[in-house]
Formats: C-alpha cells, structure tokens, sequence
C-alpha cells in the first residue's frame, strides 16, 4: 500500500500525456498524409509543442511505472492503470467540453469500483510478504 502514491503518479502523468496529445492534435487539424509530405506531416507532429509535452510526459509516466514494477505485483499495480480512463474523461468533459453520457459515468463506477477491489487485495498481499520470511524461518529450523 506504500506504493500507491508513485501508481498514482504514474496513472495521472499518463492522463495528462493523453490531454497533452490531443491539445496538440486540436492545434494541428485535421490531418491529411500526401504520399511526398508524410516525413515532413510527422516531424510536424512530433515536434507541435503540445504533442511533444505529450511524449515526454509518457517517458515520465512510464519511468515511474518502472519504478512501480520493481516494487510491487505486476497484477496488482497494472489494473490501477485503469484509473488513468477515468482522469481522462474527467478532464475531457472539462477541457474539450467532450460527452459524459450514463452509460460512460457507469463505466467510470464500475471502474472505480474494480480499482479498490484490488487496492483492498494490495493489503493481503503485504500481509503475507510481512509473515513469508517467519514462515520460511521456521520451516529451515525444522530441517535442522
């Protein structure tokens, strides 16, 4: 349960990157590929202000879940990923006046929801890491 500021850290750097992404495709248009300007369309893309934030948000995003995976249960910190579909549909109601229907807020619960399930289940997992070592002491004790 230590972890779950650096997930959240990574699970908010990857909704921001997406935010930052499509301000910047907002800011580029709508996108056309001709054949003879598809090297030149991409650096356009890569290097539009917004998009690059984007990228580079990603690279900090996935460097702290690195650092979350050499930590913590690949199954348990993962799911939490799922919170960044949250965030971002939180944000694109707000910033880009974007649809939050019934059935996305659903969604969004079930979601949630999902994600304290396994939040809870991070729990018994470190309970059990706390008491394995004893466990295993005391059966090489046996042994001898």
């Amino acid at each position: 349960m230590k972890y779950i500021p650096f997930i959240l850290f990574t699970v908010l750097t990857n909704a921001m990157a997406q935010i930052l992404l499509k301000q910047g495709m907002l800011s580029l248009g709508s996108l056309s590929f001709a054949p003879d300007t598809i090297v030149t369309r991409v650096f356009q893309i890569v290097f539009n202000p917004w998009v690059f934030a984007g990228l580079v948000t990603f690279v900090i995003s996935m460097a702290s879940h690195l650092y979350v995976l050499s930590k913590v249960e690949l199954s348990f910190a993962y799911p939490f990923l799922s919170l960044a579909y949250v965030a971002v549909a939180v944000f694109a109601f707000f910033l880009f006046k974007e649809d939050l229907n019934g059935l996305r807020i659903a969604g969004i619960g079930f979601i949630c929801i999902g994600t304290v399930l396994i939040a809870q289940s991070g729990r018994a997992s470190d309970q059990k890491i706390v008491s394995a070592p004893a466990e295993t002491l005391q059966s090489k004790e046996l042994t001898q």
